[in-house]
């Protein structure tokens, strides 16, 4: 195996997976394609290579043609076997798993012997959590990569912290391999555009069986330009319908899922603040890559705000939030944040410069009569720091603010 050079380092998630090293626990990293998981690999490899100069690693990627012939469980478990060692601790690594078929009845016997430390990565959230969870109960973890995070995007392109990079990050996004590319609007696009055609056809229409490939894309445009808007499958569907598009709500929920599991969209659901309960209908959908969602939608400028609040969402989870969209009828609160048994209340505008925008962003963070933190997030910077008591910050301080600046340094 040949590993590339100068590897960026992602502490986020080198720290999060580090403490599993050498535990019989099956470490999975799923996420979007090129967002960077096989480079997570190679650190992860570099880590393991300097507590064990011993360590018999093995590693496969099925995006290599080197491995073309291992497509069942049957040529993989053939082929890790082979290598396997008996003196030593074996590292196994597997790179875009869900390529071969039936992968988890070999990884559940690798997983028996203690001497034997395993990694996997895949494009496909439920295809990867369902079938390891039904074969390996409780023995994995997983841990979901995203594009880059803003300080990632600093650091990748060595730029920086000022409005120029964060215009710049908002158009193009956070794929790692786009520092290897000019900064030409025209070359940036032609690879978004080949990333987001490679996802569709390999994630989502073959993997799916979709039968309706031009209807997937015209429901992807309309995801699109619609980010951050409150939807239904049955609304969705009524007004596909309405601009003469032959569906149905089963196909739209069959479809949304499939982009769902394929990391191209967030799914974001609905929580009563209130009632402390979650609704099981109305959602909201985000992208995860926001160089993409432009590259399908367009830079429009009229579209700025859905683009804050996709950064703001997107920071939000790459920080280890669960996220929900809150609703305290007649208001919406734009993110209902939880982690480690704490809440964070978000909401997310562009401008504030009207007494009615500010009434609005600050007067629903107002009306939530808990004591948890309360934030309004915009894209002014003049605006003054707090409004009774609600805390406004600007999204370039959002971005790089204590949350996230610890995972750079």
């Amino acid at each position: 195996m040949k590993k590339p050079t100068n590897i960026v380092k992602r502490n986020l998630y080198i720290n999060k997976i580090s403490p599993f090293i050498d535990k019989q626990i099956v470490k999975v990293l799923t996420g979007h394609r090129r967002v960077g998981k096989s480079y997570i690999l190679y650190q992860l490899m570099d880590i393991i290579r300097a507590k064990n100069k011993n360590a018999n690693i093995i590693y496969i990627n099925k995006e290599d043609i080197a491995f073309d012939r291992i497509r069942n469980y049957e040529q993989l478990n053939e082929f890790v076997v082979s290598k396997l060692k008996n003196d030593t601790k074996n590292y196994i690594f597997i790179d875009e798993i869900q390529l071969i078929s039936d992968f988890h009845i070999a990884v559940k016997s690798w997983a028996l012997d203690e001497n034997n430390d395993i990694y996997i990565t895949g494009s496909n959230s439920n295809m990867l959590s369902s079938d390891l969870a039904n074969e390996l109960g409780g023995r994995y973890v997983e841990f979901t990569i995203y594009s880059l995070s803003y300080l990632e995007f600093l650091q990748f392109h060595h730029l920086e912290n000022n409005d120029n990079s964060l215009e710049r990050y908002m158009r193009y996004g956070g794929l790692p391999y786009l520092i290897h590319l000019p900064n030409d609007d025209e070359v940036i696009k032609e690879y978004l555009n080949s990333i987001y055609s490679t996802i569709i056809l390999k994630d989502v229409i073959k993997r799916y069986k979709i039968r309706n490939a031009d209807f997937l894309e015209r429901l992807v445009a309309f995801l699109a330009g619609n980010v951050g808007s409150l939807f239904s499958s049955k609304s969705i569907n009524d007004y596909l319908k309405s601009n003469k598009e032959e569906s149905s709500v089963n196909q739209i929920i069959e479809y949304t899922n499939a982009l769902t599991e394929a990391f191209i969209v967030h799914r974001i659901g609905r929580f009563d603040i209130a009632g402390k309960k979650v609704f099981e209908r109305g959602e909201k959908y985000y992208f995860e890559n926001l160089g993409i969602c432009n590259v399908v939608a367009g830079y429009k400028p009229q579209n700025r705000v859905r683009r804050l609040e996709n950064v703001v969402l997107n920071h939000l989870l790459y920080c280890g939030y669960t996220v929900k969209v809150g609703t305290l009828p007649p208001e919406e609160i734009n993110f209902v944040c939880t982690k480690n048994g704490e809440t964070l209340y978000v909401q997310a505008t562009v401008e504030l410069s009207t007494q009615e925008t500010i009434d609005r962003e600050f007067g629903n963070l107002l009306k939530i009569k808990d004591n948890y933190p309360k934030i309004v997030v915009s894209g002014e910077r003049s605006f003054e720091n707090t409004y009774e008591g609600i805390e406004h910050i600007y999204i370039r301080d959002f971005l790089s603010g204590t949350i996230s600046k610890s995972i750079i340094n």
